[in-house]
């Protein structure tokens, strides 16, 4: 039997990611916005089999419980699914609110308000910080556990980076090789398009050149792939998922029980940046925050910067 069912759209959804766009939105946030409606399309589609113009308050809801059990798929070298967390369903909600409100803006009716559309409460909680030991390792675990000399050179140097210069891992795979000059000071186009330099160590630029010079290339990009589809297209990047998963991998392998990501690698250099007398103003431009209150958080959520200002200020030491 042939399957009839019709894919429900949603109206203006093109012209609504050509506004964001022409915002200055990234073309990576345009395709996550993109990514997000479709995930309403198909919630629309399979499981309410309602159109768009027919969607109520109780569809929102819904939605919400459609999402918290919905699984990902986890791009690596080795497949997986995981639940959707709290973040990643609130960004998807989001993205929903930002789409009505776009069509109230242009006059088009709505079936429901932007503002039915509730976030879901989430704890507000800081990462944990690997102890160094346990950085160093992870950071050259590469060398350890990975068999072809390329991606060993390849890993070890995109750790390395990461660390060194406390960047986002988008980021890190969007580095091209013109944005390195010779003194290791790189020029990065940050999150909503904000310029700013970050700073590679002695030991990262060691490790970066190694890497380069094992190259034999012209690809823009700074870390390319090696193995997946398309891998021998030119502007190919490494996806995010893939790293992720690698650093995941190398804890494992290194049994260290603190979870770590790329997100916590730039936890952990800037917290230990703090705990070293680094100013937050410095490292707030390092990170590239818009404002040093995000940066603070960073610096204050460290359990040994606690200690240790308790040990220096406290009244009563002797």
């Amino acid at each position: 039997m042939v399957n009839t069912k019709k894919r429900q759209t949603l109206p203006l959804l093109d012209e609504f990611l050509e506004n964001i766009q022409s915002n200055n939105y990234s073309a990576e946030t345009v395709y996550n916005y993109e990514r997000d409606l479709n995930t309403f399309e198909n919630f629309l589609t399979d499981d309410i089999k309602t159109p768009f113009s027919k969607i109520t308050k109780r569809s929102i809801i819904k939605f919400k419980a459609y999402l918290s059990s919905t699984s990902r798929q986890t791009a690596s070298n080795e497949s997986g699914q995981s639940q959707l967390s709290s973040y990643s369903i609130n960004r998807i909600l989001s993205a929903l609110r930002s789409y009505l409100r776009f069509l109230v803006e242009i006059d088009q009716k709505v079936p429901v308000p932007a503002d039915a559309v509730k976030l879901l409460k989430t704890e507000k909680k800081y990462g944990q910080v690997p102890e160094m030991s346990e950085l160093i390792k992870l950071i050259e675990a590469p060398t350890q556990f990975e068999n072809d000399p390329t991606i060993k050179l390849r890993n070890r140097a995109m750790l390395e980076t990461l660390f060194a210069t406390g960047m986002r891992i988008s980021e890190l795979l969007s580095l091209k090789r013109e944005q390195l000059d010779k003194t290791g000071r790189i020029y990065v186009m940050g999150k909503g398009k904000k310029q700013r330099f970050v700073y590679l160590t002695p030991r990262a630029i060691k490790h970066l050149k190694d890497y380069l010079s094992a190259r034999h290339d012209d690809t823009p990009y700074l870390f390319i792939p090696y193995r997946g589809r398309n891998n021998q297209q030119k502007n190919k990047k490494i996806s995010t998922n893939y790293l992720q998963y690698k650093i995941k991998r190398y804890r494992e392998l290194l049994s260290i029980n603190i979870p770590i990501s790329a997100h916590s690698i730039r936890h952990s250099f800037a917290t230990y940046l703090a705990e070293n007398g680094a100013n937050p103003a410095a490292i707030q431009i390092l990170l590239g925050h818009e404002s040093l209150d995000t940066t603070t958080r960073y610096v204050h959520a460290s359990d040994r910067y606690a200690e240790r200002m308790h040990t220096k200020f406290h009244p009563l030491k002797k």
